[in-house]
């Protein structure tokens, strides 16, 4: 199968335009989880309640951060599949 190159675009540049999507995931993904760590700490200290605010923020922003990746990752490969079509 032959691959289709877009006009003006070299290999390097369509494979830029091809993961650019992609590359914010992780900061993403990472960002959600150190910003609820950091309100659950925040929250500990304001309700005096260490380490538990921090524990349960930190675990729902994982299951949010992983929820959101997987979510952003199977429409972004919809967007393709169709785009592929």
């Amino acid at each position: 199968m032959k691959k289709i190159v877009e006009p003006g675009l070299n290999g390097v540049e369509k494979s830029f335009k091809d993961a650019g999507p992609y590359l914010g995931l992780g900061f993403q993904f990472a960002a959600t989880i150190v910003l609820l760590i950091l309100a659950g700490s925040w929250l500990d200290g304001k309700f005096n309640s260490s380490p538990w605010l921090t524990a349960i923020l930190g675990l729902f922003g994982g299951f949010a951060g992983t929820y959101n990746l997987i979510k952003t990752v199977i429409a972004l490969g919809k967007k393709q599949d169709a785009k592929q079509k």
